[in-house]
């Protein structure tokens, strides 16, 4: 079968060892994978892991063989710790949802890391309804769909992107914003904030930290600016119950397995109520040129590449 294949600074298509699934795990053929910025930035490295890749959406070749999980000829949306940018996975139950006839592969594919991020994130916040929640590098694939599960919680959003024309990808599909900002600086003007979402850290992190509500909570998931952040630690301690949480995806399917999340997020899709952004959707030979523009910010909103 082919597979990409990471070597330092490229990306290549292989033939490759096909998988041979265990009894508890399905065999999916990927129809097409999604790309975040950080597994591609891990993937170009001078270390990258052999075999790459998160999302990936397909159909169930072959059903467990212990009956569980979906039944072949299912279309799934899956995630994979890596490994997942190849044309057959044999994958546990646990990792993957069957999708509405609704939703597109392209779209299903989207979903995984980008989508159970926010999800999580938010979760950690708890009732949302009348809450002011904070979504830094809300332009990007996590904080797209952030503010629009925010916003169907019942929350007043305020966004902070590189570029505030940015917005309208999400203000044009019907997900209302208290305020967009440009920079750290203007994140205090608009708080104090019962949750916030970074994934920027540096000025950002140290902004949301010293603007939470009594008991307000901060999720770090992410450091697309500095790698440090300074805290004014009086800012933060005096408000009263101030927590900062460090969020890794994998980590949080400990806790609950891909699949609840992935059925849910799917049915949003399905129903209309949560809408992908797929900028980019190319043939997985194109993937080092895509890998490189998604590096240099050059693509937006979420890159797809089909098998």
């Amino acid at each position: 079968m082919r597979a990409v294949v990471a070597k330092p600074g490229s990306l290549t298509i292989e033939e490759v060892t096909a998988p041979v699934p265990t009894s508890t795990q399905a065999l999916v053929r990927v129809q097409a994978i999604s790309l975040n910025r950080g597994e591609v930035r891990l993937a170009l490295s001078d270390s990258p892991n052999p075999r790459p890749g998160w999302d990936f959406a397909g159909a169930v070749e072959q059903q467990a063989a212990n009956g569980t999980g979906p039944k072949t000829g299912t279309r799934v949306v899956g995630v994979r710790p890596s490994g997942a940018w190849a044309e057959l996975l044999a994958v546990e139950p646990d990792w993957i949802a069957a999708l509405p006839e609704q939703v597109s592969i392209a779209q299903a594919s989207t979903l995984p890391v980008a989508g159970l991020t926010a999800y999580h994130s938010l979760r950690h916040g708890g009732y949302l309804t009348g809450r002011r929640v904070l979504v830094t590098g809300a332009s990007g694939g996590v904080g797209h769909f952030a503010c629009q599960l925010a916003v169907l919680g019942g929350a007043e959003v305020v966004a902070t992107m590189r570029d505030p024309s940015h917005a309208k990808a999400l203000t044009s599909i019907g997900t209302p914003l208290a305020a967009v900002v440009q920079s750290a600086d203007e994140i205090g003007k608009h708080g104090p904030y019962d949750l916030a979402l970074d994934s920027v850290s540096g000025a950002s992190l140290s902004a949301a930290l010293a603007n939470l509500k009594q008991d307000g909570l901060c999720v770090v998931y992410g450091v697309t600016d500095a790698g440090t952040a300074t805290l004014d630690v009086r800012k933060f301690f005096i408000t009263g119950g101030g927590r900062l949480y460090g969020l890794m995806m994998f980590h949080e399917l400990r806790r609950e397995s891909a699949s609840v999340g992935l059925a849910y997020l799917a049915s949003l899709v399905a129903s209309g109520k949560l809408k992908t952004h797929v900028e980019v959707e190319e043939p997985i030979a194109r993937i080092a040129d895509v890998a490189r523009r998604m590096v240099d910010r050059k693509i937006l909103g979420k890159a797809v590449l089909r098998f």
